[in-house]
């Protein structure tokens, strides 16, 4: 048995669900997400929530409970709070500034690296080492983060590079002599 599937989404005031077929479409404060829905899933709206149930007793429809209910939370959480990465860089001469729907990042490399932000993400820099990203969509903000990182990831002797706010980069001790 699923711990997180047997749960069933709360939906806060100001929140409309809605199940149209195999879609599910919430709709809140922040704006608005649809996402489609498993056959191997059983969903129900009733109460001012979502239950989430395995449609058949096989292992695939088990194996699937519990993200599906995660996906389902994480709507309901964008639509009323929203997402947000914050990112650091690290680095002699590594800097970021955001210029409207575009990301201008300088890491060292002979050209700047300039990335669109996608539809739906908003991306501040509230100084040149800091970087936050924002938006409903949990999955868009966390690849669109991971796009930004893969550019400079941290390296252990210097920690020079992008990281995550809050993640601990193991650290290397140099050559001795």
């Amino acid at each position: 048995m699923s711990r997180i599937g047997k749960r069933s989404v709360a939906i806060p005031s100001g929140v409309t669900a809605n199940i149209n077929g195999n879609t599910l479409s919430v709709k809140g404060p922040k704006g608005s997400l649809e996402m489609g829905l498993s056959d191997l899933i059983e969903y129900k709206l009733e109460d001012g929530e979502i239950s989430v149930k395995p449609a058949n007793e096989t292992r695939q429809a088990r194996n699937h409970w519990g993200m599906q209910r995660t996906m389902v939370s994480n709507l309901v959480e964008g639509v009323t709070e929203g997402f947000t990465k914050v990112l650091e860089i690290n680095g002699v001469g590594y800097r970021a500034q955001a210029q409207g729907k575009k990301l201008k990042l300088q890491l060292g490399y002979s050209h700047d690296v300039d990335l669109d932000v996608p539809e739906g993400i908003e991306v501040k820099t509230p100084d040149q080492t800091t970087v936050e990203i924002s938006g409903i969509d949990k999955q868009a903000v966390g690849q669109f983060a991971a796009n930004v990182r893969k550019w400079r990831k941290p390296e252990p002797y210097k920690g020079k590079g992008i990281k995550y706010r809050g993640e601990y980069i193991f650290r290397k001790e140099g050559k001795k002599k």
